[in-house]
């Protein structure tokens, strides 16, 4: 099994990647394992929407006042 451990940018661990096939083979012999994709499909909470609602509204009003993403990355790893 070729598993992958995803890291929080201290280098913490924080979840484990199981690639789809090995996760299929676990399921099939341990069924309690087996879960409703729907829970993971789930539609967005009304409350999540309007907040999403309201950061793209400010967006479009105000596109060139974004912070470029990899700069706010290595700016925030030089505070910690």
């Amino acid at each position: 099994m070729a598993l992958q451990f995803l890291h929080d940018i201290q280098g913490n661990k924080t979840g484990v990647f199981i690639p789809i096939e090995d996760w299929q083979s676990l399921t099939s012999k341990y069924t309690e394992l087996q879960i409703n994709e729907f829970e993971f499909n789930a539609e967005l909470q009304v409350w999540q929407k309007e907040i999403l609602d309201e950061r793209l509204a400010d967006y479009y009003q105000n596109p060139t006042k974004v912070f470029d993403f990899n700069q706010t990355i290595e700016n925030a790893r030089k505070k910690i």
